[in-house]
């Protein structure tokens, strides 16, 4: 049996189920190890729902890998890792393609915060189906933010630069508010926000401005990016959040409480850093 299939069932056996989801995040997790092994963490840190899935147990699943530079630089190029992330699955027994994805053709969903200078690549390989894992990397990316490396264990024991959480928050709120979906909404940043709310993480909202004023050309006070939550949380069908996170959930019982009421009594509870 390879690391692959040895990861696999292991993940199937804790979650209980033997998915793609599954098979995605053995990928992630092997795709992390390679990154580690090649220096790319000396240069990037690792943010955004997968981080928080991966470090620190967030009860639903996630499909993408964000990364961003720890500083403003134009020589630090995600693809000069990919080496080092070939082996690394070559080692756990799967020979993968990674193929960099033509921003023109992206949609109006996929696109929502990718800038023009973000690089963006899908690792997949083919089983049953294709199996699939899209990374990115902002080399121009908004500062004003924390680190800490975190351990992972499988495939080996490595660092991975992290992210802190009350940054991992700024990020999760600035996609909660600004996304521009129009009717299609992202439940899964709904059940993040929920997640960051329940374990009393504090809100880096110095971070969170400088997302808003980089992405969106704004400066926004606290008190505007309040009110401009509340309501988005007030205003937006509560079903169609729900729709779009069941699928990726451990426990969709969760979102039986779900209503804007309910959220809008979670914004109240907000803290900040």
């Amino acid at each position: 049996m390879t690391i692959y299939e040895q990861m696999v069932a292991a993940y199937s056996q804790q979650r209980g189920t033997s998915t793609p989801n599954v098979e995605q995040e053995v990928m992630q997790r092997i795709a992390l190890a390679g990154l580690h092994r090649g220096g790319f963490f000396q240069h990037a840190a690792f943010y955004g729902g997968t981080c928080l899935r991966l470090f620190h147990n967030l009860p639903r699943f996630s499909e993408d890998m964000d990364f961003s530079l720890i500083e403003k630089r134009n020589d630090i190029h995600i693809e000069d890792f990919f080496p080092a992330v070939i082996e690394e699955f070559r080692l756990a027994g799967h020979d993968v393609s990674i193929v960099k994805k033509d921003k023109k053709k992206f949609g109006r969903v996929e696109s929502a915060f990718l800038k023009e200078n973000t690089e963006a690549y899908d690792i997949s390989f083919q089983t049953k189906k294709t199996i699939k894992v899209k990374i990115e990397l902002d080399t121009d990316p908004p500062l004003c933010f924390d680190t800490e490396q975190l351990l992972l264990q499988q495939p080996y024991s490595f660092m991975t630069r992290c992210f802190t959480l009350p940054d991992l928050y700024a990020g999760k709120m600035h996609a909660l508010v600004y996304r521009g979906w129009q009717r299609r909404v992202k439940g899964r940043d709904w059940y993040d926000f929920e997640w960051y709310v329940r374990w009393n993480v504090p809100l880096d909202f110095s971070h969170l401005q400088e997302r808003i004023r980089e992405f969106n050309g704004e400066e926004t006070s606290r008190e505007d990016f309040m009110n401009r939550l509340r309501e988005k949380l007030a205003n937006t069908d509560i079903e169609r959040v729900k729709d779009d996170v069941i699928g990726f959930v451990d426990n969709p019982h969760e979102l039986d409480i779900w209503s804007n009421d309910y959220f809008l009594q979670l914004a109240d509870r907000i803290t900040f850093k």
